[in-house]
């Protein structure tokens, strides 16, 4: 019954198998357009969402639950509706 045996062999990897890190290696870190540090990922928003606790009917969330994936945003375009905005 060797189906159920698991892999026992090591993948180890020896460090000094690691590429050098080198001063040109720490110099391409950092990204820089005309001397200022470029930000990486996803830029702030300009009006971003504000994460409440909020009490509901249960029979009011499963509602909105039972439209499936986005039933926050539904829930939330259902809340600006009510809101006027």
């Amino acid at each position: 019954m060797s189906g159920n045996k698991k892999d026992t062999e090591s993948t180890w990897v020896d460090p000094d198998d690691a590429p050098e890190l080198t001063d040109e290696w720490f110099q391409k870190a950092d990204q820089y357009e005309n001397g200022v540090l470029v930000k990486r990922g996803r830029r702030p928003l300009d009006n971003p969402k504000k994460a409440i606790s909020l009490r509901v009917d249960a029979d009011v969330l499963d509602k909105f639950k039972a439209g499936g994936p986005g039933w926050q945003g539904r829930m939330n375009e259902a809340l600006r509706k009510a809101a006027g905005l």
